[in-house]
């Protein structure tokens, strides 16, 4: 469990997601956005437990398919924080979004990115125990999964908040916001290469 602790502390596309969203909507409300990554993180871990993950990334059709709306949506994200008058961290506003859109948003962004699946279905095989019963393994490997995506994440919405709560100087919060979106752009790219 240490490696997928490594994994998600590292900051990638869902983190800056869910950062954005903490900035915008406050750390608390970008807990739907949280749940959302962690939410795909246990899909892709349970295609992984299941043996499902290795036919589709056998399936090159659908793991091509996988990959490329990730690589789209990524550079959507990464476009939108360079060019846009709001970019993708903003000031917390009266308008917040939906508890439903943040989920949303944090579920893609994590979904579409097909190195979580190869990640589960790569790492998940080697730390199972065959000599021993499956299901409670993979229920405690899973749960420990989610629990660390929730905490990892959570930090990364509070960061995003403290960012913008205090007297953060606006052409700062367009730097930042130029900065991920390079790095939103780099993932995509990245991403296509794989």
């Amino acid at each position: 469990m240490f490696t997928t602790a490594v994994v998600i502390f590292v900051p990638g596309p869902a983190a800056i997601a869910i950062a954005a969203q903490g900035a915008g909507n406050g750390h608390k409300r970008a807990t739907f956005g949280v749940f959302g990554v962690a939410a795909a993180n246990a899909v892709y871990f349970i295609l992984s437990a299941t043996g499902i993950a290795s036919l589709l990334i056998a399936s090159s059709f659908i793991f091509g398919v996988i990959k490329w709306v990730g690589v789209a949506y990524l550079v959507y994200l990464g476009l939108s924080a360079i060019f846009s008058k709001s970019g993708g961290i903003q000031f917390a506003s009266g308008k917040l979004q939906s508890g439903l859109s943040l989920f949303g948003k944090g579920f893609v962004v994590e979904f579409a990115n097909p190195k979580a699946l190869l990640y589960f279905a790569a790492i998940l095989p080697q730390f199972l125990d065959v000599s021993k019963p499956i299901i409670p393994q993979i229920l405690i490997m899973g749960g420990t999964t989610v629990v660390l995506d929730l905490i990892s994440y959570s930090i990364y919405a509070y960061a995003g908040d403290r960012l913008t709560s205090g007297r953060v100087k606006e052409w700062i919060v367009r730097l930042i916001n130029r900065i991920a979106g390079g790095a939103l752009l780099l993932a995509g790219a990245r991403m296509a290469s794989v």
